[in-house]
């Protein structure tokens, strides 16, 4: 019986604790955290109870870049309507379907076939006759395709050193043969540049590294040549003048005789 009591008084004592914390809790707010930085979200902010909800973030679609155009090739003068070098003098592609000349066409050839078919254009322009593959004129235009083609890819790749170095070559070579042909027909060397599209630049007499000696040297001498033309010019005033003096001396002498 007494422990009973006991036990019910002890419960209702801690009913009353647990009240009374309730009711402090509710009579304090809990406020928000501020920021005190700036703003991190645009737009009001929702409030849920106590915590500010910041809006969702919308994810705005980006301005679609324009893409780079390249600089021009040399095979863009080629149609895509062109059949292959191959299949050009086959009189069957000719009269086939439209499908299987697209197929045959350059509109679905790799590069190396346009640049062989461009190879032969230029070959034809300065070729002497239809059988004519190891003249001069046919050599210079070989180098002259592949020095284009060397630049163009160099235009988008310029680190690449093995393909600099073969043009540069080609450009050597062109360059031999092109002085020689000049000296031996200049009329054919003309039509040569003409039709292929070349600026002939003379080489320099000599090659000679400038070391600093030889800046020296050179400076020293353009001074020296300067000096002499002063020097030549004070004696053409100096005879001059002299000859001056001696007419108008020579003048009252004959107007007294």
């Amino acid at each position: 019986m007494f422990p009973s009591v006991g036990l019910r008084a002890v419960l209702r004592s801690s009913a009353g604790v647990f009240r009374d914390s309730s009711a402090l809790g509710a009579a304090v707010s809990v406020r928000p955290r501020a920021c005190s930085g700036p703003a991190l979200f645009s737009g009001p902010a929702v409030n849920k109870g106590s915590f500010a909800v910041p809006p969702p973030v919308r994810h705005y679609a980006r301005v679609a870049k324009k893409k780079k155009t390249g600089p021009e090739s040399h095979l863009d003068d080629l149609s895509p309507t062109m059949l292959k070098m191959d299949y050009a003098a086959v009189p069957l592609a000719q009269s086939t379907d439209d499908l299987v000349k697209r197929l045959l066409s350059l509109e679905l050839a790799n590069h190396r076939e346009k640049l062989e078919l461009k190879k032969e254009q230029l070959i034809a322009k300065v070729q002497r006759d239809e059988n004519d593959r190891n003249s001069v004129e046919v050599q210079v235009a070989i180098l002259t395709a592949r020095i284009r083609n060397y630049q163009e890819h160099l235009q988008k790749h310029h680190k690449d050193k093995a393909n600099k170095r073969r043009m540069l070559m080609a450009i050597d070579r062109r360059k031999k043969l092109l002085k020689n042909l000049r000296l031996v027909r200049f009329d054919t060397f003309e039509k040569v540049c003409e039709q292929l599209g070349i600026t002939y630049t003379f080489p320099p007499e000599y090659y000679r590294r400038a070391t600093r000696r030889w800046l020296a040297k050179k400076e020293l001498c353009i001074k020296v040549f300067k000096a002499v033309q002063k020097q030549r010019a004070e004696q053409k005033m100096q005879q001059r003048l002299g000859t001056t003096e001696a007419e108008e001396a020579k003048a009252p002498q004959a107007q007294t005789t």
